[in-house]
């Protein structure tokens, strides 16, 4: 099978605002998808990836996490938060569809994820701190929400006069 080059979207494409839909065909070409999102995102130097930032319009999402030592990746198909910690926290994140942009987004510090893995068999994980952030953020993607529709608006706007200061210089 042929490698195809997917190219992340970025802020202002339409595909970031849509919702992706649920995963039936748990196939080859699922499996070839989530092989590119994951080189995708470590080519991008990224967190996590869903389906969407490379226009992909399915409920996948990819995610790399290092702990003490440990590298954890996921692909996770048709994820749901089933359930989430009241306790929340304030923390900058950035965005493969946003670069060079950190705003402040408050999320829940834990959550139960469940979801598919790539064969379709049930898949549940419970994550807390930056897992769980990283796991909510990549879910936001798939619903169509991108981080700057999780922060206050002074941080919304102080990202955009950046993007916009960027795209006139160039850059």
């Amino acid at each position: 099978m042929e490698k195809v080059a997917h190219e992340i979207r970025t802020f202002g494409d339409p595909v970031l605002k849509s919702r992706a839909t649920p995963v039936k065909d748990f196939d080859g070409s699922l499996k070839q998808l989530a092989e590119d999102m994951m080189r995708i995102m470590y080519e991008a130097e990224g967190a996590g990836l869903a389906a969407n930032q490379i226009g992909r319009l399915k409920r996948i999402f990819v995610a790399a996490y290092e702990n003490e030592g440990e590298l954890r990746e996921f692909v996770v198909v048709n994820p749901v938060i089933e359930d989430r910690s009241e306790a929340q926290e304030k923390d900058v994140e950035g965005c493969l569809s946003i670069p060079g942009i950190g705003v402040e987004v408050e999320r829940p510090l834990a959550v139960i994820l469940r979801g598919q893995d790539l064969l379709g068999a049930p898949l549940r994980v419970e994550a807390e701190g930056r897992l769980a952030r990283i796991f909510q953020h990549e879910i936001d993607h798939l619903d169509g929400i991108l981080m700057l529709d999780r922060t206050d608006r002074e941080s919304r706007k102080n990202a955009m006069r950046e993007m916009r200061e960027r795209l006139l210089a160039g850059r």
